[in-house]
Protein backbone atom coordinates (compact mmCIF):
# COMPACT_ATOMS: atom_id res chain seq x y z
CA UNK A 1 0.00 0.00 0.00
CA UNK A 2 0.97 3.97 -0.46
CA UNK A 3 2.49 5.21 2.97
CA UNK A 4 0.07 7.87 4.32
CA UNK A 5 0.80 11.25 3.54
CA UNK A 6 1.84 13.51 6.70
CA UNK A 7 -1.01 15.86 7.56
CA UNK A 8 0.59 19.47 8.44
CA UNK A 9 -0.95 22.39 8.39
CA UNK A 10 -1.03 23.30 4.90
CA UNK A 11 -2.68 20.20 4.04
CA UNK A 12 -5.65 20.90 7.33
CA UNK A 13 -5.47 24.82 6.45
CA UNK A 14 -7.65 24.26 2.65
CA UNK A 15 -10.31 22.13 4.99
CA UNK A 16 -11.03 25.29 7.22
CA UNK A 17 -14.24 26.73 6.23
CA UNK A 18 -14.55 30.59 7.36
CA UNK A 19 -17.91 31.98 7.53
CA UNK A 20 -19.28 34.88 5.33
CA UNK A 21 -21.98 37.74 5.99
CA UNK A 22 -24.44 35.36 4.11
CA UNK A 23 -24.19 32.61 6.59
CA UNK A 24 -26.32 31.47 9.25
CA UNK A 25 -26.07 29.39 12.29
CA UNK A 26 -27.89 26.64 9.92
CA UNK A 27 -25.14 26.73 6.97
CA UNK A 28 -22.86 26.91 9.60
CA UNK A 29 -23.13 23.52 10.74
CA UNK A 30 -25.69 21.75 13.49
CA UNK A 31 -23.55 19.21 15.45
CA UNK A 32 -26.45 16.23 17.52
CA UNK A 33 -24.32 15.33 20.35
CA UNK A 34 -25.71 12.09 21.76
CA UNK A 35 -22.87 11.09 24.39
CA UNK A 36 -21.97 10.95 28.18
CA UNK A 37 -23.75 9.22 31.01
CA UNK A 38 -24.66 9.96 34.32
CA UNK A 39 -21.76 7.56 34.74
CA UNK A 40 -19.35 9.71 31.95
CA UNK A 41 -21.23 13.09 32.38
CA UNK A 42 -18.10 15.21 31.35
CA UNK A 43 -17.67 13.54 28.36
CA UNK A 44 -21.31 15.01 26.99
CA UNK A 45 -19.81 18.41 28.37
CA UNK A 46 -16.31 18.29 26.80
CA UNK A 47 -17.79 17.22 23.39
CA UNK A 48 -20.13 19.94 23.49
CA UNK A 49 -17.88 22.39 24.45
CA UNK A 50 -14.82 21.08 21.98
CA UNK A 51 -17.92 21.23 18.98
CA UNK A 52 -18.87 24.86 19.72
CA UNK A 53 -14.88 26.37 20.07
CA UNK A 54 -14.51 24.88 16.21
CA UNK A 55 -17.24 26.83 15.25
CA UNK A 56 -20.53 24.86 14.99
CA UNK A 57 -23.68 27.39 14.06
CA UNK A 58 -25.39 25.42 16.43
CA UNK A 59 -24.96 22.23 18.91
CA UNK A 60 -28.17 20.01 19.81
CA UNK A 61 -27.59 17.54 23.25
CA UNK A 62 -29.70 14.17 23.30
CA UNK A 63 -29.06 12.35 26.74
CA UNK A 64 -30.51 11.92 30.19
CA UNK A 65 -31.47 14.43 31.93
CA UNK A 66 -28.97 15.22 34.36
CA UNK A 67 -26.11 15.41 31.81
CA UNK A 68 -27.83 18.32 29.81
CA UNK A 69 -28.08 20.23 32.80
CA UNK A 70 -24.81 19.76 33.00
CA UNK A 71 -24.07 20.66 29.69
CA UNK A 72 -26.30 23.98 29.53
CA UNK A 73 -24.22 25.12 32.97
CA UNK A 74 -21.31 25.00 30.71
CA UNK A 75 -22.67 25.80 27.56
CA UNK A 76 -26.02 27.73 27.49
CA UNK A 77 -26.14 28.35 24.14
CA UNK A 78 -26.35 24.57 23.61
CA UNK A 79 -30.00 23.43 22.67
CA UNK A 80 -31.62 20.32 24.05
CA UNK A 81 -34.57 19.53 21.82
CA UNK A 82 -35.04 17.85 18.40
CA UNK A 83 -34.77 19.32 14.89
CA UNK A 84 -32.33 19.59 12.19
CA UNK A 85 -28.81 17.89 12.20
CA UNK A 86 -25.65 17.92 9.93
CA UNK A 87 -23.28 15.23 11.73
CA UNK A 88 -23.68 13.20 14.99
CA UNK A 89 -21.53 12.58 17.70
CA UNK A 90 -22.07 9.62 19.31
CA UNK A 91 -20.42 6.96 22.37
CA UNK A 92 -18.28 9.03 23.89
CA UNK A 93 -18.72 8.64 27.63
CA UNK A 94 -21.35 5.38 27.33
CA UNK A 95 -20.67 1.70 27.74
CA UNK A 96 -22.02 -0.94 25.20
CA UNK A 97 -22.65 -3.49 27.76
CA UNK A 98 -24.77 -0.67 29.96
CA UNK A 99 -26.47 0.30 26.91
CA UNK A 100 -30.54 -0.08 27.07
CA UNK A 101 -32.42 -1.10 24.19
CA UNK A 102 -34.29 1.79 23.40
CA UNK A 103 -31.45 3.76 23.40
CA UNK A 104 -29.52 1.38 20.68
CA UNK A 105 -32.16 1.47 18.61
CA UNK A 106 -31.79 5.24 18.39
CA UNK A 107 -28.30 4.81 17.68
CA UNK A 108 -29.25 2.22 14.92
CA UNK A 109 -31.69 4.49 13.51
CA UNK A 110 -28.57 7.46 13.51
CA UNK A 111 -26.49 4.90 11.87
CA UNK A 112 -28.86 4.16 9.11
CA UNK A 113 -29.51 7.74 8.50
CA UNK A 114 -27.73 10.08 5.85
CA UNK A 115 -25.99 12.91 8.05
CA UNK A 116 -22.04 11.54 8.74
CA UNK A 117 -21.88 10.37 12.16
CA UNK A 118 -18.65 10.14 14.47
CA UNK A 119 -18.71 6.81 16.61
CA UNK A 120 -16.77 6.88 19.76
CA UNK A 121 -16.36 4.61 22.50
CA UNK A 122 -19.23 2.68 23.57
CA UNK A 123 -21.51 2.89 20.19
CA UNK A 124 -18.05 1.40 18.48
CA UNK A 125 -19.60 -2.00 18.39
CA UNK A 126 -23.20 -0.84 16.29
CA UNK A 127 -20.65 0.28 13.40
CA UNK A 128 -20.56 -2.58 11.49
CA UNK A 129 -23.64 -3.14 8.62
CA UNK A 130 -24.11 0.81 9.18
CA UNK A 131 -24.95 2.77 6.20
CA UNK A 132 -24.82 6.24 7.17
CA UNK A 133 -21.28 7.98 6.47
CA UNK A 134 -19.05 7.29 9.17
CA UNK A 135 -15.73 8.06 10.89
CA UNK A 136 -14.77 5.79 13.98
CA UNK A 137 -12.36 7.01 16.52
CA UNK A 138 -11.20 4.50 18.57
CA UNK A 139 -7.85 4.41 20.40
CA UNK A 140 -5.60 1.59 20.62
CA UNK A 141 -7.32 -0.41 22.69
CA UNK A 142 -11.26 -0.03 21.22
CA UNK A 143 -9.32 -1.04 17.75
CA UNK A 144 -7.82 -4.09 18.50
CA UNK A 145 -11.53 -4.89 19.95
CA UNK A 146 -13.59 -3.63 16.53
CA UNK A 147 -11.15 -5.66 14.77
CA UNK A 148 -11.71 -8.78 16.51
CA UNK A 149 -15.72 -7.81 16.01
CA UNK A 150 -15.60 -8.11 12.50
CA UNK A 151 -13.11 -10.94 12.54
CA UNK A 152 -9.48 -9.56 11.83
CA UNK A 153 -6.40 -10.58 13.25
CA UNK A 154 -5.38 -7.68 16.05
CA UNK A 155 -2.86 -5.53 14.73
CA UNK A 156 0.02 -6.38 17.23
CA UNK A 157 3.62 -6.17 16.12
CA UNK A 158 5.15 -6.35 19.77
CA UNK A 159 8.57 -7.42 17.75
CA UNK A 160 8.13 -4.87 15.20
CA UNK A 161 9.57 -1.07 15.97
CA UNK A 162 10.24 2.54 13.87
CA UNK A 163 8.97 2.15 10.36
CA UNK A 164 7.74 -1.70 10.28
CA UNK A 165 5.44 -0.69 13.15
CA UNK A 166 4.01 2.30 11.32
CA UNK A 167 3.90 0.42 8.38
CA UNK A 168 1.67 -2.57 9.96
CA UNK A 169 -0.80 0.24 11.66
CA UNK A 170 -1.14 1.80 8.49
CA UNK A 171 -2.36 -1.78 6.87
CA UNK A 172 -4.31 -2.46 9.93
CA UNK A 173 -5.69 1.00 9.65
CA UNK A 174 -6.54 0.92 5.93
CA UNK A 175 -7.92 -2.83 6.07
CA UNK A 176 -10.30 -1.88 8.95
CA UNK A 177 -11.60 0.97 7.00
CA UNK A 178 -12.54 -1.17 3.85
CA UNK A 179 -13.69 -3.41 5.62
CA UNK A 180 -16.11 -1.59 8.03
CA UNK A 181 -17.24 0.54 4.89
CA UNK A 182 -15.94 3.74 6.97
CA UNK A 183 -13.41 6.04 7.44
CA UNK A 184 -11.12 4.95 10.34
CA UNK A 185 -9.47 7.46 12.42
CA UNK A 186 -6.98 5.47 14.96
CA UNK A 187 -5.89 7.78 17.65
CA UNK A 188 -2.50 8.01 19.00
CA UNK A 189 0.89 9.52 19.16
CA UNK A 190 0.71 9.05 15.84
CA UNK A 191 -2.75 9.27 14.43
CA UNK A 192 -3.38 7.53 11.57
CA UNK A 193 -6.84 7.93 9.03
CA UNK A 194 -7.73 6.13 6.28
CA UNK A 195 -10.56 6.00 4.08
CA UNK A 196 -12.95 2.73 2.37
CA UNK A 197 -10.92 4.03 -1.01
CA UNK A 198 -7.93 4.31 0.16
CA UNK A 199 -7.05 7.64 0.85
CA UNK A 200 -4.78 7.69 4.18
CA UNK A 201 -2.62 10.44 5.92
CA UNK A 202 -0.67 10.31 9.59
CA UNK A 203 -0.94 12.72 11.79
CA UNK A 204 1.76 13.97 14.38
CA UNK A 205 0.70 17.36 15.73
CA UNK A 206 -0.11 15.97 19.31
CA UNK A 207 2.23 16.22 21.85
CA UNK A 208 2.38 13.64 24.91
CA UNK A 209 0.35 15.98 27.27
CA UNK A 210 -2.73 14.98 25.53
CA UNK A 211 -2.70 11.71 27.29
CA UNK A 212 -5.08 12.73 29.87
CA UNK A 213 -8.86 11.73 30.48
CA UNK A 214 -11.47 13.69 28.04
CA UNK A 215 -9.10 14.38 25.48
CA UNK A 216 -10.77 11.97 23.22
CA UNK A 217 -14.44 13.82 23.74
CA UNK A 218 -12.80 17.06 22.65
CA UNK A 219 -11.82 15.79 19.60
CA UNK A 220 -15.14 14.27 18.50
CA UNK A 221 -16.37 17.66 19.14
CA UNK A 222 -14.02 19.05 17.19
CA UNK A 223 -14.62 16.44 14.17
CA UNK A 224 -18.15 16.86 14.88
CA UNK A 225 -18.06 20.06 13.82
CA UNK A 226 -15.61 20.17 10.65
CA UNK A 227 -17.94 17.40 9.40
CA UNK A 228 -21.49 19.41 9.76
CA UNK A 229 -19.71 22.78 8.19
CA UNK A 230 -18.79 20.08 5.33
CA UNK A 231 -22.01 18.22 5.00
CA UNK A 232 -22.80 18.78 1.42
CA UNK A 233 -19.52 18.13 -0.25
CA UNK A 234 -19.67 14.64 2.01
CA UNK A 235 -23.12 13.99 1.12
CA UNK A 236 -21.30 14.13 -2.62
CA UNK A 237 -17.79 12.44 -2.08
CA UNK A 238 -18.13 10.10 1.75
CA UNK A 239 -13.98 10.00 0.58
CA UNK A 240 -13.87 14.04 1.99
CA UNK A 241 -14.55 12.10 5.30
CA UNK A 242 -10.82 11.38 5.53
CA UNK A 243 -9.25 14.48 4.67
CA UNK A 244 -11.45 16.32 7.26
CA UNK A 245 -10.84 13.49 9.72
CA UNK A 246 -7.22 14.33 9.40
CA UNK A 247 -7.97 18.04 9.88
CA UNK A 248 -9.85 17.61 12.77
CA UNK A 249 -6.90 15.31 14.29
CA UNK A 250 -4.30 17.99 13.47
CA UNK A 251 -6.45 20.77 15.06
CA UNK A 252 -6.94 18.96 18.15
CA UNK A 253 -3.26 18.28 18.36
CA UNK A 254 -2.46 21.44 17.90
CA UNK A 255 -4.65 22.54 20.15
CA UNK A 256 -2.98 20.39 22.92
CA UNK A 257 0.62 21.53 22.41
CA UNK A 258 -0.63 25.06 22.73
CA UNK A 259 -2.37 24.39 26.19
CA UNK A 260 0.09 22.50 26.91
CA UNK A 261 2.62 25.76 26.42
CA UNK A 262 4.74 23.41 24.23
CA UNK A 263 7.48 25.20 22.22
CA UNK A 264 6.28 25.82 18.50
CA UNK A 265 9.97 25.58 16.74
CA UNK A 266 11.36 22.97 18.87
CA UNK A 267 8.22 21.12 20.30
CA UNK A 268 9.80 20.37 23.33
CA UNK A 269 8.72 21.39 27.09
CA UNK A 270 5.16 21.67 28.12
CA UNK A 271 2.86 21.61 31.22
CA UNK A 272 0.05 18.97 32.01
CA UNK A 273 -3.45 19.85 30.30
CA UNK A 274 -6.91 19.64 31.42
CA UNK A 275 -8.82 18.35 28.33
CA UNK A 276 -11.22 22.01 28.89
CA UNK A 277 -8.35 24.03 28.07
CA UNK A 278 -7.82 21.58 24.94
CA UNK A 279 -10.96 22.73 23.57
CA UNK A 280 -10.40 26.26 24.58
CA UNK A 281 -7.19 26.14 22.92
CA UNK A 282 -9.19 25.41 19.50
CA UNK A 283 -10.13 28.92 17.91
CA UNK A 284 -6.85 30.12 18.12
CA UNK A 285 -5.73 26.87 15.91
CA UNK A 286 -8.15 27.71 13.76
CA UNK A 287 -7.89 31.07 13.12
CA UNK A 288 -4.42 30.39 12.65
CA UNK A 289 -4.64 27.99 10.32
CA UNK A 290 -7.55 30.47 8.30
CA UNK A 291 -4.27 32.82 8.19
CA UNK A 292 -1.47 30.10 7.42
CA UNK A 293 0.37 30.53 10.45
CA UNK A 294 -0.65 27.83 12.17
CA UNK A 295 2.84 25.24 12.67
Amino acid sequence: MIAPREWDAAAAAAYVKMPTDADDKYSRGVVGVRTGSRQFAGAAVLGVCAAWRAGAGMVRYVGPDLVGSLVLQRRPETVLVGGRVQAWVIGSGTSAESREADEEQALRRLLGGVAPVVVDAGALDLASGASAPLVLTPHAGEFARLRRQVGLDESAHDDAAGAAADAADDAAVAETARVLNATVLRKGARTVVATPGGWSAAVRAGTPWLATAGTGDVLGGVLGAILAAHADEIAADREMLGPLAATAAFVHGAAGRQAAGVEAASGRGGHPLTALEVADAVPGVLGALAAGAAS
